[in-house]
């Protein structure tokens, strides 16, 4: 609370976040064309590129703890942001409920995390390293379930801290060009489709993801944002169960099928 304390009354780091929104506002959507896929950026991508470079100490413009301060301010941004989400949610309640079913099945989607991933983890020489990094896109309920049953120092640990850490600084961004990709060259994907896959848990990677769809379909915005906002809290409320009685016994199956016989570990036996 102390930190947060400090950046609420840090005037150059809002000075600096307000100048970025504004030059990113600025610049405005972007539509290329790469091959036969459009990708569309947003202006949270120019923010986050920005940021990136005036955090480099060439810059000299941000020291360790100016940014130590800011990192404490992305949780209460998210509170803010997901309350206006909350807002869109209700006028399309009905649409909600009527795809229900959908948003709740589509949550088994999320495994797809630990088959595309064991086999690439245990090919690139991963061994329990790749149970954490593959049972689900590593978020902070991950970490703490991982760091839980085996233990954080463990290699498992390892795992989901990697992702964890990769995924905090590339993943938004990843998801930015996989949503605008995927939406203009798979066709048989509805809108409606891609903006509930865009709720996976993660706050940032649900706004930048959901940002080049409505981008492309303006005509949806509420419909999409209430169903990405409701499938990103399905996934929160319901991804950790889903977690514990399916993703991870199917990776430590899809781990040892892929040739790794290594014991899981023990919290407390790593010293």
């Amino acid at each position: 609370m102390e930190t947060v304390g400090k950046a609420l009354r840090n005037w150059k780091i809002h000075a600096l976040a307000l100048a970025l929104s504004v030059v990113a506002e600025l610049i405005g959507g972007k539509t290329f064309d790469v091959g036969p896929a459009k990708l569309v950026l947003v202006p949270m991508f120019y923010s986050f590129i920005l940021g990136a470079v005036i955090s480099l100490p060439k810059m000299k413009l941000l020291s360790m703890d100016d940014m130590m301060q800011v990192s404490s301010l992305v949780g209460v941004t998210f509170f803010l942001l997901m309350a206006r989400y909350g807002t869109l949610v209700g006028p399309s309640f009905w649409k909600v409920v009527h795809s229900a079913p959908a948003l709740l099945l589509q949550e088994f989607g999320n495994l797809g995390t630990a088959l595309l991933g064991v086999p690439f983890a245990v090919l690139l020489g991963l061994r329990r390293e790749a149970v954490g990094a593959a049972f689900s896109n590593a978020r902070e309920s991950s970490v703490a379930l991982v760091g839980e049953k085996y233990g954080i120092d463990s290699p498992e640990g390892l795992g989901v801290m990697g992702v964890y850490i990769t995924g905090t600084v590339f993943g938004a961004l990843f998801c930015s060009f996989m949503s605008s990709i995927i939406a203009s060259t798979i066709s048989w994907f509805s809108p409606q489709a891609l903006a509930m896959a865009c709720g996976t848990g993660s706050a940032s990677m649900m706004t930048t993801s959901l940002a080049p769809l409505v981008a492309m379909f303006p005509d949806l915005k509420e419909e999409l944002t209430a169903l990405a906002a409701s499938s990103n809290m399905l996934s929160g409320l319901d991804g950790i169960y889903m977690s514990v009685f399916i993703g991870l016994p199917m990776t430590e199956f899809l781990v040892r099928l892929c040739g790794v016989k290594d014991a899981p570990s023990k919290p407390g036996a790593q010293k």
